[in-house]
């Protein structure tokens, strides 16, 4: 179990290594590494200093003055947003998908572009979202993507269509999500010193079906790194990016 790749090709390559199957649970691009402000899309556009100083304001929820800079950047640009995001996102997707072993099971993280996926995702890789598949006598089901925020990054969607797709996997054995369920010491980041958003639905599922596990990523410096709700052991199976090694489950 993965997530939070953020462009970790070298250690993705391996993670699989002597497991049935690796499961991915999203957040493959990096945009912008908060630890390492020269690596990610945004500093080979605009540089190290403008990286240091969004990081600034965004980690003291300064979000307009984040956006002002982000789109006097952007208008300085001689190719549109648009375009300069794909291009650099595909150059990473290559990397990252050639990089999956066979079989691996994935989904979208918040800041993924779905649309592209279907183009870099061989025949070894199953893309799952708000959807179930049977593994080793196990019914694992996979909601993909984040709740809205003032972040507003690629993959971000609305409360109501996010309960639709985990009402959509009915009972499971395991809850693969991107996002953590909505309980504060699974969603406040210690280094960032906010709360990330959880999802209520994924914490009524977890109540109402009860499945063995309910894994996840997205908090990258969790409080809590794992905590049992009833039955479910819930697991943040960790930022991958930063330590390069897979949570593994065995049954």
């Amino acid at each position: 179990m993965v997530s939070d790749v953020h462009g970790n090709t070298g250690a993705l390559a391996r993670a699989g290594d002597g497991a049935d199957a690796l499961i991915c649970l999203g957040d493959l691009v990096l945009f912008l590494d908060y630890a390492d402000h020269s690596r990610g899309i945004f500093p080979d556009l605009f540089g190290v200093e403008n990286a240091d100083l969004i990081v600034e304001l965004r980690t003291a929820r300064r979000f307009e003055e984040a956006r002002d800079l982000g789109r006097r950047l952007w208008a300085g640009l001689d190719v549109d947003r648009a375009t300069a995001i794909e291009s650099a996102v595909r150059r990473q997707y290559a990397e990252m998908f050639a990089a999956l072993p066979t079989p691996t099971y994935a989904t979208y993280g918040n800041v993924d572009i779905p649309g592209l996926w279907p183009e870099y995702a061989g025949p070894g890789t199953t893309v799952l979202d708000g959807e179930r598949v049977e593994l080793g006598g196990l019914v694992f089901g996979f909601v993909g993507g984040g709740l809205r925020t003032p972040m507003r990054t690629p993959y971000e969607i609305g409360d109501e269509e996010y309960a639709a797709k985990v009402e959509a996997l009915g009972d499971v054995d395991v809850l693969c999500s991107h996002i953590p369920p909505d309980v504060p010491e699974l969603t406040y980041d210690t280094v960032a010193r906010r709360f990330e958003r959880g999802s209520r639905a994924l914490l009524d599922a977890i109540h109402r079906v009860r499945p063995r596990y309910a894994l996840f990523g997205h908090v990258h410096q969790p409080l809590a790194r794992r905590m049992r709700i009833g039955a479910t052991e819930c697991v943040n199976v960790g930022h991958f990016a930063a330590t390069g090694k897979p949570w593994t489950l065995e049954w």
